[in-house]
């Protein structure tokens, strides 16, 4: 070979190895642009994005069923918060792990079968938020949620007409949740063993309702607010510590101040007044819960839908229980 020659091959390979080099670059730039996703929802959230309260609609097995969730701030850093499932009372949680818009915690059985905890995970959107619940059998069910409402009212409620929502007589103007095992003898409204639930045809707003009621011994059910909030009715002990899950409490949120149950066997009475979340508990002619504020759904509710009116709903899937008047009073 000439040194003419290997001159001009040695620029050809010089020229062919920049060129390479130069398709290599804009490749890599290529995929490097690709890998770049565009920066959405999740990636911009922040903790504090998911504090609050938070309405939740699971699907079980194509059927929805209400959940409930609030977060809140522990310290600088840390996420806690309580968790109503589709059954059961508001539980504890220790923390809620929060990384790049997505969010993750446990929570121990409590009245579901299964031994395993119970896994929430979900993440943040443009409409609220979402994910999976594995329950504690290990079945996966998809969840949405949206921000609870804060229920405020800016003036106090102007009452209207009383309303005898139990005539003495007979079922009408109630339906049951499932197969009725409900009846009405003389004048009183019984379910004599676990059955359905009984649930009012109208909805109300805020209200005032007064309810006679009576037990027998280990007696237990209770009054639905709007469908969603119960006011616990329970055989229990005089003696005890109040606690939100005896007499008088709204199921695992609110403590009756004081134990005023009369026992099993004797007619009782709740005045319940219910203004946008905050509600009084006169319990036998003792207040016993005044103006304090529900925070939110309590397990067995209807729905999570805590802006929309609702009905009164009766307890029927537990003891035996009676009623003799239920009077409704709402607001205007």
């Amino acid at each position: 070979m000439t040194i003419k020659n290997n001159y001009f091959m040695r620029k050809k390979f010089l020229v062919f190895g920049m060129s390479c080099l130069l398709m290599a670059g804009s490749t890599n730039t290529l995929f490097a642009s690709a890998s770049k996703a565009p920066v959405n929802f999740q990636s911009s959230a922040e903790p504090k994005d998911l504090i609050g309260r938070w309405d939740i609609t699971v699907d079980e097995n194509g059927k929805s069923a209400p959940s409930w969730l609030e977060v809140k701030l522990s310290g600088f850093k840390t996420l806690v918060g309580h968790f109503v499932a589709t059954s059961g009372s508001a539980r504890p949680v220790s923390e809620v792990k929060f990384d790049n818009g997505k969010f993750r915690f446990e929570i121990p059985p409590q009245w579901e079968s299964g031994n395993q905890n119970m896994i929430i995970e979900g993440e943040l959107t443009a409409a609220g938020i979402q994910g999976t619940m594995t329950d504690c059998n290990g079945k996966k069910h998809s969840w949405k949620g949206v921000k609870a409402p804060y229920l405020k009212r800016t003036k106090a409620p102007v009452w209207g007409k009383p309303i005898a929502l139990f005539n003495g007589k007979d079922l009408t103007g109630w339906k049951a949740s499932g197969k009725n095992q409900w009846v009405v003898k003389n004048g009183v409204l019984t379910s004599p063993k676990a059955g359905s639930n009984l649930i009012t045809e109208q909805k109300f707003n805020d209200f005032k309702l007064h309810v006679e009621f009576k037990y027998a011994k280990g007696g237990n059910s209770g009054i639905y607010l709007r469908g969603r909030y119960e006011t616990q009715i329970e055989d229990s002990n005089k003696d005890a510590h109040p606690n939100s899950v005896l007499f008088g409490g709204i199921y695992g949120f609110l403590t009756a101040n004081e134990m005023v149950t009369l026992g099993p066997d004797q007619w009782q009475t709740y005045d319940i007044t219910l203004v946008g979340r905050l509600v009084t508990v006169v319990a036998n002619g003792k207040t016993i819960i005044s103006n304090q504020e529900i925070p939110g759904i309590t397990g067995g509710a209807l729905d999570s839908n805590e802006g929309e009116p609702g009905p009164i709903y009766l307890q029927g899937d537990h003891q035996p229980i009676e009623f003799r008047k239920i009077i409704i009073t709402p607001a205007k």
